[in-house]
């Protein structure tokens, strides 16, 4: 088998209402999607998403002509491009998506199958009042998940804090709750200060009188040194890394005890190939491996079919906030629309690669011909 060809292709969902991101300002009135599709001479075609894919453009040659089965060597050559262009790490997992096509298995049995479904905790993503966002949670359990994840960004900290205190209030010990304090990476307008350490400290443990979970992204995140000292200081977990691009980061947070929790996307980080050898990584030190997953379905899927194969963490991160970002919004390029059972379990497809068809009428309904990056907002 050998690739004939690679095609890329920009998907863009208006919003309205509009999704009101707890770290963008500006309220977003559209979505993009970048499919990449991965031709071969045996008919098998595989497919990924997850990312914008801006640094592929005319580097296409050098996969045409090669055994899709040299992941390696596909991972190396998109590492590259990574480092002089921009990321393309959902052609990673188009590579993974046609293996599990030509070998008639899902991926997370490629990767191992250590489980075959993980429980899922509902990962917000606007700022809302304490009420709202505590009712909002009371709907969750109903849904059947078993934790969520409340997002700050409110201009004074003890305005988030007061969001959590009054979910928990209303929860009770029915959901673990855990916190994203995004001060991991900023949007490229954002030129605020970060969190320090005296600060996180205050703050971590004014979250484990609430029982939290785990508090994500404290610190920026090249911290590596702080974030080991605040791991130190308070007894709640520590989580990040879901935007450090570079391996070596996670060897010197690895080095560092840097975190509990580690959160590399194979969209955004790696691929499935390199974070695949993350979460080994940071696994064999008594780590969790727990992914970001913020992207779209398709890279939802990427991240629990590795999960499924490797991870130890109890939970997977999964997108949901609705009505403003729903699974319709999320998963607009997909068929089936991606949801927990009725126990809070996320369960992979059966169906060969990472099991799931395009909905090809609003493929045909959002496609963009001239793409630029003004447009995902």
């Amino acid at each position: 088998m050998k690739i004939t060809g690679i095609e890329v292709k920009h998907y863009l969902l208006p919003l309205d209402p509009p999704f009101k991101a707890a770290w963008d300002p500006q309220p977003r009135k559209k979505f993009a999607s970048t499919v990449v599709y991965v031709h071969t001479d045996s008919g098998i075609t595989g497919i990924g998403s997850g990312d914008l894919m801006m640094g592929l453009s005319g580097h296409e040659h050098l996969f045409i002509g090669q055994d899709p089965f040299n992941i390696e060597r596909h991972n190396q050559v998109i590492s590259n491009i990574d480092f002089h262009y921009g990321r393309c790490w959902p052609l990673d997992l188009a590579l993974w998506d046609l293996m599990g096509k030509a070998t008639n298995q899902p991926v997370y049995k490629l990767l191992g199958a250590k489980n075959e479904k993980i429980l899922a905790y509902a990962s917000t993503g606007e700022i809302v009042t304490p009420e709202v966002r505590a009712e909002r949670a009371l709907q969750f359990i109903e849904q059947g998940f078993k934790a969520m994840k409340i997002r700050f960004h409110h201009t004074d900290v003890r305005d988030d804090i007061k969001v959590v205190e009054e979910v928990r209030k209303a929860v009770g010990d029915k959901l673990e709750i855990m916190v994203d304090a995004n001060q991991g990476w900023k949007m490229p307008w954002d030129t605020e200060r970060t969190w320090d350490l005296k600060k996180a400290t205050s703050v971590a443990r004014e979250l484990e009188k609430l029982d939290v979970f785990w508090l994500e992204e404290p610190l920026a995140c090249h911290e590596f040194k702080n974030m080991a000292k605040l791991r130190d200081k308070v007894e709640i977990r520590i989580a990040g890394g879901e935007m450090n691009r570079n391996w070596y980061d996670f060897r010197e947070m690895n080095r560092n005890n840097s975190l509990d929790v580690y959160q590399p996307d194979v969209a955004l980080t790696g691929g499935i190939t390199g974070v695949k050898k993350i979460a080994e990584l940071v696994q064999g030190q008594g780590a969790w491996f727990s992914p970001h997953t913020w992207t779209n379905g398709i890279g939802v899927l990427g991240n629990l079919h590795l999960a499924l194969g490797v991870s130890n963490c109890p939970y997977l991160e999964f997108p949901y906030d609705p009505p403003a970002w729903s699974n319709e919004r999320r998963d607009f390029v997909q068929v089936d629309k991606l949801m927990i059972d009725s126990d809070g379990y996320l369960q992979a497809s059966q169906k060969p690669g990472l099991g799931f068809e395009l909905d090809q009428q609003a493929l045909e309904k959002y496609e963009i011909k001239h793409f630029y990056v003004g447009e995902t907002v």
